[in-house]
């Protein structure tokens, strides 16, 4: 008798073992659940329009929905402040780009180290920037707004999506570069300051070529000079015609996650978003919006990530130099 009441606690202990050890693998596969996307604009600019054709594939790979969950405000800091603050968990991840991510920290306070608190998973591609103005304007080429511009230093107003953001900083660049002010006035995205210049509240702005195609076609919109040195469009210049050659203009677009998320998690992130990249209906619906993709893993970006750190130090230096 005493032989089998053992054999049986050892049996129940054995049990329960299991039963410990079951919850505690099942934990370990990730994702268990949507995994959410913040984006830190507002709707309707180039970086949504790009969250959702990702969001749309990533279910195949992930074996969960990707949720984006836009949190403008603050130039792009509400919603990166948000992530940072958020659990190591790989379930919240945020959507950014360069100027957010490296720059922000050298114009005001923010409660957080880039670097040190935010790892990147991987980055998506990157986006030259286009000067537009709408079809009516009186401006049919750059060198007219220029000499309108020095003309009349300040009257020119050009919406952005938030200063030291993605179009503030080429903007200020080209100024200071060529010599000419413009009012330069702030919108929580790309979206927003977008509708400012159709709705005429600006005279011109900056878009990406995911903001650009419908409109242009449109005819709603005209093109007077895109970042780099390679024409996207037959009959505009690039910045390096106009006289301001160099890596000015490019967003990229990538995902971070908190720092302290754990290595195999990181590691199915980063396998998935490896797998969209190579998606052919990834690739197709993103040309059809006007991007290329520009894939690079997580510990490429981060040594691209560190390069631009130094420069934006310097690059908010001289432009707020006198």
């Amino acid at each position: 008798m005493l032989k089998s009441i053992t054999k049986l606690a050892c049996m129940a202990v054995a049990t329960a073992g299991m039963t410990l050890v079951a919850p505690s693998a099942a934990q370990a596969e990730f994702p268990e659940k949507p995994v959410t996307l913040v984006i830190p604009l507002a709707a309707g600019g180039s970086h949504d329009l790009n969250a959702r054709i990702i969001t749309t594939i990533a279910p195949k790979y992930l074996g969960q929905p990707m949720i984006v969950r836009l949190t403008p405000g603050a130039g792009g800091q509400k919603g990166t402040q948000e992530v940072a603050r958020s659990r190591a968990d790989g379930y919240t991840l945020l959507f950014s780009l360069n100027y957010i991510d490296t720059l922000q920290q050298y114009v005001e306070s923010v409660p957080y180290e880039p670097l040190k608190d935010f790892v990147p998973v991987a980055r998506i591609n990157y986006a030259p920037a286009s000067f537009i103005v709408r079809a009516d304007s009186p401006y049919q080429t750059f060198e007219d707004l220029v000499a309108a511009a020095k003309a009349e230093p300040g009257k020119l107003r050009l919406g952005h999506s938030g200063n030291w953001g993605a179009f503030f900083v080429p903007a200020a660049q080209v100024m200071k570069k060529l010599g000419f002010e413009m009012n330069l006035v702030p919108y929580q995205g790309g979206g927003p300051a977008m509708q400012a210049l159709l709705s005429g509240d600006s005279d011109l702005s900056l878009a990406f070529p995911s903001s650009i195609g419908e409109l242009l076609e449109g005819g709603k919109i005209r093109v007077l000079a895109s970042a780099g040195e390679t024409r996207l469009y037959e009959d505009v210049p690039t910045f390096a015609e106009i006289g301001v050659p160099g890596d000015i203009g490019f967003m990229h677009r990538f995902v971070l996650a908190p720092a302290g998320t754990p290595q195999d998690v990181l590691d199915k992130l980063s396998d998935v978003f490896a797998q969209i990249a190579q998606d052919p209906e990834f690739t197709t619906l993103m040309e059809r919006i006007g991007e290329d993709v520009h894939y690079m893993t997580g510990p490429e970006y981060q040594a691209l990530r560190e390069e631009q750190d130094v420069e934006y130090k310097a690059l908010v230096t001289e432009l707020t130099s006198q």
